[in-house]
């Protein structure tokens, strides 16, 4: 299932790229993801359950980078506002939260499922309401996704994004195991897990005002510098109810500020009809290649070294993601610089 996070989204955004017709890419995926989950109500062998939750994740991977790429689309010029309408899926999640716990104090596990099929359903009904944007057509018939893609600003880009997500590792493997462990009751920790998805609500709203000041390298580096902090105290101060409470407001840095300013990079660094391909690469670099890492590391080193080291592995990793900010921001400070005056590079 990780494969298909690091592998599907770039094949569907090529083909998305290569047809200009984003939406249709994303009703098709959409219908074919249904297809696959229905399966799991057929039987409850375990190869076949595997076989379909497999193929359903090679479906369901193509559609939130398209989604980001018409949403860009439809935003033009005012990319910076990606996040005000990004906020809506951390409510929505927020949402559905209280909303499913709620039914699973009255209802059986089994339900949860029959949800899962309806929420699908009701993406692809809407998909049809969306309406897409055309790609536009390149300058020239030489343009290559090759020559953005190695281009030394944007590999460092993906490999500060690879850290940063592999930094994430015993975050989402182990955070709430961890918390249970060291005498924290489960209302709490769903408590505090609601908190760092509010404070991610939170930044998203005051995002497109940031973005403009500050810039998109410099807030990503902020993000960066948090994160480092935010594992520190994780790993090291789990005792004190008020620190954790303080690192998972940081999530607004770690996932809010990071992702906003990333995505807006990646929009700005695939223009036009690379940008399918462009998300599509972000998200299989940071949530898939870096996912996979950080769940194989943090899996390995829980038990050998314990949650202290493990988290304290995961801020280097930030730590070392935060040094290569730095270089980035000078790159793309030269970048800012010769798109005023390409005289400066001669």
């Amino acid at each position: 299932i990780m494969g298909t996070k690091i592998i599907a989204p770039y094949i569907w955004g090529w083909l998305a790229d290569h047809s200009g017709k984003r939406m249709l890419i994303i009703r098709v995926a959409s219908l074919f993801s249904i297809i696959c989950f229905s399966g799991i109500f057929y039987s409850y062998d375990y190869l076949w359950l595997m076989l379909c939750m497999v193929g359903f994740s090679f479906f369901w991977n193509a559609n939130l980078p398209q989604f980001e790429a018409v949403t860009f689309s439809h935003l033009g010029k005012d990319s910076h506002r990606y996040s005000a309408i990004r906020l809506w899926g951390s409510l929505g999640f927020v949402l559905l939260v209280a909303v499913i716990g709620g039914l699973l104090e009255q209802y059986d596990v089994g339900i949860l499922p029959v949800i899962i099929l309806f929420l699908l359903l009701a993406i692809w009904f809407f998909s049809f309401v969306s309406p897409d944007k055309a790609v536009p057509a390149p300058e020239n018939g030489r343009q290559s996704i090759v020559g953005v893609l190695f281009k030394p600003h944007v590999v460092l880009f993906f490999l500060i994004c690879l850290l940063l997500q592999a930094s994430h590792g015993p975050y989402y493997a182990f955070f709430s195991i961890y918390l249970e462990e060291n005498g924290y009751s489960r209302t709490v920790i769903g408590q505090l897990w609601a908190l760092g998805v509010l404070a991610e609500v939170v930044i998203f709203m005051v995002m497109h005002r940031l973005l403009p000041r500050v810039g998109a390298s410099k807030l990503l580096a902020i993000a960066l510098l948090l994160t480092a902090i935010r594992w520190v105290l994780i790993g090291n101060y789990v005792d004190s109810t008020g620190i954790i409470f303080v690192a998972q407001l940081l999530h607004a840095a770690s996932f809010g500020v990071y992702h906003a300013s990333a995505i807006h990079l990646v929009n700005e660094f695939f223009p036009g009809q690379f940008q399918g391909r462009g998300q599509a690469l972000y998200s299989s670099m940071s949530f898939g290649a870096g996912g996979a890492a950080g769940a194989y590391y943090s899996g390995k080193t829980w038990d050998s070294l314990g949650a202290s080291w493990t988290f304290d592995i995961a801020s280097g990793l930030a730590a070392v993601a935060l040094m290569m900010s730095l270089i980035f921001i000078v790159q793309y400070r030269r970048l800012e610089i010769l798109a005023i005056d390409p005289h400066k590079n001669q």
